[in-house]
């Protein structure tokens, strides 16, 4: 059986919010929150919080998580996420981006299972979106695939153009077999991946596949502080559900 590993990339600086990951929701640090979520995958052989900030890790330590110091020069949380899989043995990395307090482990089981078939290079996840409004929000990133389910392409503008009925937004979480990762964070910055600010169009560029996976709904993910209000919220809304 292939033996998977999970990675969560988390850097204490932030532009827009300093210090996001040890933010409280609800009492709890997102930190906590990412990693209790990621904890309840079946499909995980070894789940880690990769960091290169001593009170991002001490703060690890005090959840129980395992928790290593990483290079401070990465670019990019893939660029972590790789500097971990070159340490430790596995087939199959997934990538569990910090600021992703509302993800769930079925969903990380969903990318381990797809990547379990070794012709796959890369997996991520997408939900419907039926309030077209939010098309037009360029922190939304939108997804196209084909009738097989890979991605076309990814943009921050609408896509497709002038949809009426849904779109579907792109979760930042991603499956790679263990080669493909290393490989990949070599690889220079693409044209598109620099206009769009997107990194997973350096995968399309460079010739690879993402098979894209359907959840039923879209993760509240943490760039500014008023987003974690709208996670409590939710988290509040779910309890008396």
């Amino acid at each position: 059986m292939l033996k998977a590993l999970g990675v969560i990339p988390v850097r204490y600086r932030s532009s827009r919010f300093p210090g996001k990951p040890l933010a409280l929701i609800l009492g709890k640090p997102m930190l906590q929150w990412v990693h209790e979520g990621a904890a309840q995958a079946n499909r995980l052989d070894n789940l880690v919080i990769a960091t290169d900030d001593r009170r991002i890790y001490e703060a690890a330590q005090k959840i129980g998580a395992d928790v290593m110091m990483t290079s401070s020069d990465h670019a990019s949380g893939t660029e972590r996420a790789a500097e971990v899989a070159a340490k430790l043995k596995a087939d199959i990395v997934i990538n569990i981006q910090g600021d992703e307090p509302l993800v769930q482990g079925n969903m990380l089981d969903r990318l381990v299972e797809t990547l379990f078939d070794q012709s796959i290079p890369v997996a991520t996840l997408m939900a419907k979106v039926k309030e077209i409004s939010l098309i037009q929000e360029s922190h939304i990133v939108k997804v196209v695939a084909d009738k097989d389910g890979y991605a076309l392409y990814f943009s921050r503008t609408p896509l497709p153009y002038q949809a009426s009925d849904y779109f579907l937004q792109h979760i930042g979480i991603y499956g790679y077999q263990r080669d493909v990762l290393l490989n990949f964070h070599r690889l220079p910055p693409s044209r598109l991946e620099r206009i769009e600010k997107l990194e997973q169009l350096r995968i399309l560029e460079n010739g690879l596949k993402i098979k894209m996976i359907e959840i039923p709904f879209p993760t509240l993910s943490v760039d500014t502080p008023q987003d974690i209000i709208k996670v409590e919220n939710f988290l509040k809304k779910r309890a008396y559900e």
